[in-house]
């Protein structure tokens, strides 16, 4: 199963709000994924600048659910690799990634343990 591939444009706002200054970085993503809230590289990103564990955390999980969503939308019915060869997957799986070890972070581990099984069942040929 493979996402749709995401418009330049999209990608180029990416790119440039993380070349902002540190101080300013993650209030430019956290505007581009409000005007995006289905770019799940973005959410991915707002995981990895998070302010703190939780603050991640949540990003990490809407972007998983987001994800889901845009997975069923197009067709996936729950089961089936997702590819992170696929460049459109990686956001996807970024989430879930963070989702994991954020989980584990907060010490919801039977969290942790299912988002980690759930990405070697998505790709067992990639390492998280």
């Amino acid at each position: 199963m493979c996402l749709p591939e995401v418009g330049t444009q999209l990608i180029s706002a990416l790119d440039a709000a993380l070349g902002e200054c540190d101080r300013d970085r993650r209030n430019a993503v956290v505007k581009l994924v409000a005007a995006n809230p289905t770019y799940l590289d973005g959410w991915a990103w707002l995981g990895a600048l998070g302010r703190d564990t939780m603050d991640s955390y949540m990003a990490y999980r809407v972007g998983y659910h987001r994800g889901l969503d845009a997975l069923r939308g197009n067709g996936w019915k729950g089961s089936g690799y997702v590819r992170w060869t696929h460049i459109p997957n990686r956001g996807f799986l970024k989430c879930l990634s963070g989702l994991a070890k954020t989980s584990r972070l907060i010490g919801d581990n039977a969290e942790a343990d299912r988002c980690e099984q759930f990405l070697l069942q998505l790709d067992p040929s990639h390492t998280f």
